[in-house]
């Protein structure tokens, strides 16, 4: 069954892509990307749960169409991201992937530089609008969701399903700093703040957005000081994939405090199936990483301008895990 599934999800996004291709241009070739070259930035490092599936999503779209990528990695690292695009763009590819961490006034100059010298660029996980303005028609595009949009909707639910009342504390570990990016927790907050709970809001720090194993003493330090804590929403894919751990290390038994968060992977399948996560919003970094690429060589090869595509809204818990828990054991969901 775990076959079928990988499979059939396999021809459709094939099929999908042949769809897209020109009748003439499938005659003279039999994969479009023949020839190219790819760098792509996976975001985190390498085994890290989010970037891992992001990256099996790039190379499935590899074998697909015949192109070659060079993965960076930047361990979430916004300023290690401007550098790896430096370094891609001295290597003149025919296209670049980035995650829009950096934000629009880093990143902009430096995509210029690169559509004026040949090189398709576009952004997974976090928008650069003023850039997909710009660069749309050249074929920048966006693969991701809003941020603030599915904050609000998992914020949202978890309230719904959780029945907090007012004045219930909340802990919310997010990425404020973080332009475009910082929108999420921006929007998980406001929701909690207007349905009158109390909220301790916690920046993740380099050190823990870099190795997720170091947010163990954040959690068990929170809880020792906040024992009427009723909720946890986490901002950030492989911290809610490490909440299991964390909680068991805190002495906190399932259940005891709804916890939500962001990203399916293979640790927070078991983690929901445990009863220590009870909510999670999926990204399906599977499709950023392949219709990222599928972009680039649609752009380099036929002159299509940039797509958007939404890859956000779905919400896994207990009741739809069984479904979809075989996919993130394989790095697909």
């Amino acid at each position: 069954m775990r076959k079928f599934h990988v499979l059939a999800l396999r021809v459709i996004l094939f099929i999908s892509i042949v769809l897209l291709f020109p009748v003439g241009a499938i005659a003279q070739s039999t994969r479009s990307g023949q020839g190219m070259t790819i760098w792509f930035d996976a975001g985190g490092a390498p085994g890290e749960p989010f970037s891992t599936i992001v990256q099996k999503g790039a190379e499935a779209a590899m074998n697909d169409l015949g192109c070659k990528i060079n993965f960076m990695y930047s361990d979430w690292n916004p300023e290690t991201m401007l550098v790896n695009f430096k370094k891609a763009v001295a290597a003149t590819p025919d296209g670049i992937v980035v995650f829009g961490q950096p934000g629009d006034a880093a990143y902009g100059p430096l995509i210029d530089q690169a559509f004026a010298k040949g090189i398709v660029v576009t952004s997974i996980d976090t928008a650069l609008p003023q850039t997909l303005g710009k660069h749309k028609p050249d074929g920048f595009g966006f693969i991701g969701t809003d941020y603030t949009t599915q904050g609000r909707a998992l914020t949202q639910e978890a309230l719904k399903r959780s029945g907090l009342k007012k004045g219930d504390r909340v802990f919310v570990w997010g990425l404020k700093r973080l332009p475009e990016r910082g929108k999420r927790a921006l929007a998980i907050i406001d929701v909690l703040e207007k349905a009158g709970m109390v909220v301790d809001y916690f920046e993740i720090n380099q050190e823990v957005d870099k190795d997720s194993s170091l947010g163990i003493p954040v959690i068990a330090g929170y809880i020792g000081s906040n024992r009427d804590c009723r909720m946890m929403i986490v901002d950030h894919g492989a911290l809610t994939s490490q909440m299991g751990n964390f909680l068991k290390a805190a002495g906190i038994s399932p259940g005891a405090i709804y916890v939500a968060g962001f990203s399916l992977s293979p640790a927070t399948a078991t983690a929901i199936q445990n009863g220590y996560v009870s909510l999670v919003s999926e990204m399906q970094p599977y499709m950023l990483g392949y219709f990222s690429v599928v972009q680039i060589v649609m752009s380099k090869r036929y002159g299509f301008s940039g797509f958007e595509i939404d890859t956000g809204g779905g919400m896994i818990d207990k009741n739809n895990i069984i479904m979809v828990a075989p996919l993130a054991k394989q790095g697909i969901r």
